[in-house]
């Protein structure tokens, strides 16, 4: 108190005096860029200080950032697989980043796909981490906007559609629509029987191949003549709903919002005329196609029907599950191949060897599914591609109860999330020589697929609903996800993928026009970048 009363108070105050003036003189309007800037000053240096001085030893570090609520937000969404490799350098496999006022605790590695894709439903949660995400696209009722006990019945509802059986006759429907498509399309003969050479802009012409041969074999033939080239548009503006920025706001006033949500209500609307024609002419067959399975077997454990909207919304998750992933993963294999003419030639061979020649019209004979199974290069083709580019670069799950994190002091709080990126484990030099190489090949002596199965073999199995599952998920090579929530269209999934891919093989020959295009981030599926995402392509002649 006497240095307090030994201070000349009016000494400051009349030094400060001019610039209290000054700013008393301001308009109100010209204080507010200034107040903003005080204030954002003060935001920063609070928490910066707060990250230097209040380290929880109990939480996984954070990675260090200036801007409160933004936090690594937009390093993340630019690069996510740089992003978590500087990180590991720094932190080691387990660390945190705040992205848009959310705090991200990463666990990298087979030991994170452990952690993340087994851990109990009480404990993390998918319908919590994407249901605002994912609601607006699919619509209401169905994934994520329901209880878990219903997503899993719902995916085995749409099993049936799955089998072995169906698959021997979805090869036939494939090659036809793949056929159909190169006759008409701009990118490739327009119509014209006699166009020896083109060029072809990949992502739009595998978006549109991959939703017609979708649609005509899961969803049917009266579906399928329902739809044109916009049908394959609007798909992708359903797909630009799953950006970052629709993460954290679900709904705003942007045209990729409104764009997002009249897709959803056209292609809705289209699956329920389909429906409401069958209801009304009592045309309901489970045997013909999944919407007749739907309509016929939706029926939940406790009595409860799915309603004719909420099946219309599960085909559209069904239908945009594999169309958009299965479209960047094609994508991706052309324009590898297009670097690759040895191996495109290989794949030729392959055919040749597994398919035969009809002696009388000196072509490959029709392709079968038998025949994509005695395929090894064309199917190591395709999983080589969904390890250079999982579809999914990052998947979330919300933390319900504190979360230990298994060998380490750290627990993940509750309302936190928990984050696993398989696709950085498989572009690891770790687990794969050269992992930035496109090498088909590497497959033939996979020591890494061998140790896979044998895990998954001796790893305990669980029915979540949907039929029986390995609980063992600690491979490196994980691109259909683990756990309650693996993708059940795997095996589609390459049926779909090898007849596209045996289709270009026997009618073209094809090369880059510019160098490997880089992978566009902007959505959550890792879809190749534009403009340099263009094939020129030769027409097969033997």
């Amino acid at each position: 108190m006497g240095l307090l009363r030994s201070i000349d108070f009016s000494v400051i105050t009349d030094a400060l005096a001019p610039t209290f003036a000054f700013l008393v003189a301001l308009p109100l309007i010209a204080l507010i860029p200034l107040i903003f800037f005080t204030f954002l000053t003060l935001a920063v240096v609070i928490n910066v200080l707060s990250q230097v001085l209040f380290r929880n030893p109990h939480r996984a570090p954070v990675v260090f950032h200036f801007f409160p609520w933004i936090g690594s937000a937009v390093v993340y969404g630019m690069q996510p697989y740089d992003f978590f490799e500087a990180n590991r350098k720094k932190y080691g496999d387990v660390f945190a980043f705040v992205m848009c006022g959310r705090v991200m605790t990463v666990y990298l590695g087979p030991k994170g796909h452990e952690f993340v894709f087994n851990s109990k439903l009480q404990d993390v949660s998918a319908e919590e981490a994407y249901s605002h995400l994912t609601t607006p696209v699919f619509g209401k009722g169905v994934v994520y906007d329901c209880p878990n006990h219903r997503l899993m019945e719902q995916k085995k509802f749409a099993k049936s559609a799955l089998t072995k059986e169906a698959f021997r006759s979805y090869v036939p429907i494939i090659v036809e629509e793949v056929q159909n498509y190169l006759k008409t399309s701009p990118y490739y003969y327009d119509n014209d029987p006699k166009k020896e050479t083109g060029v072809a802009d990949v992502l739009k012409g595998q978006s549109q191949i991959t939703i017609f041969t979708a649609s005509r074999t899961l969803l049917g033939q009266e579906v399928r003549n329902k739809l044109n080239t916009d049908f394959a548009d609007l798909y992708a503006d359903l797909d630009k709903g799953f950006t970052p920025i629709n993460f954290v706001f679900p709904n705003l006033p942007l045209p990729h919002y409104k764009r997002r949500d009249n897709a959803q209500r056209i292609i809705s609307r289209t699956y329920m005329d389909v429906i409401e024609k069958r209801r009304k002419e009592d045309h309901v067959d489970s045997s013909e196609d999944l919407v007749g399975a739907l309509m016929a077997n939706a029926v939940y454990r406790d009595g409860v029907r799915m309603t004719d909207q909420e099946i219309a919304n599960l085909l559209i998750g069904i239908l945009m599950g594999g169309q958009h992933t299965s479209a960047a993963t094609s994508s991706w294999y052309l324009l590898h191949l297009g670097q690759r003419p040895d191996l495109v030639e290989e794949l030729y061979q392959e055919q040749v060897r597994v398919c035969g020649i009809d002696p009388i019209t000196k072509e490959l004979n029709p392709l079968t599914y038998d025949h994509l199974q005695e395929m090894p290069l064309l199917n190591n083709t395709i999983k080589e591609t969904l390890r250079l580019h999982s579809p999914l670069h990052s998947i979330f799950r919300k933390v319900m109860n504190p979360l230990p994190v298994p060998e380490t002091k750290y627990v993940v709080p509750r309302g936190h999330y928990v984050l696993v990126a398989p696709g950085y484990t498989m572009m690891n030099e770790k687990y794969f020589k050269h992992s930035d190489h496109f090498e088909p090949k590497r497959w033939e002596d996979s020591t890494i697929e061998k140790e896979a199965a044998a895990a998954a073999a001796t790893a305990d199995s669980v029915d979540y609903g949907f039929g029986a599952v390995s609980k063992g998920v600690s491979s490196p090579y994980l691109p259909f996800g683990g756990g309650r929530h693996r993708c059940i269209g795997e095996q589609f999934a390459y049926v779909q993928l090898g007849t596209i891919l045996a289709c270009f093989v026997r009618e073209f020959k094809w090369a880059l026009i510019d160098k490997l295009p880089e992978v566009d981030y902007e959505s959550m599926i890792t879809v190749p970048k534009g403009p340099s995402d263009k094939i020129k392509w030769i027409k097969r002649n033997y």
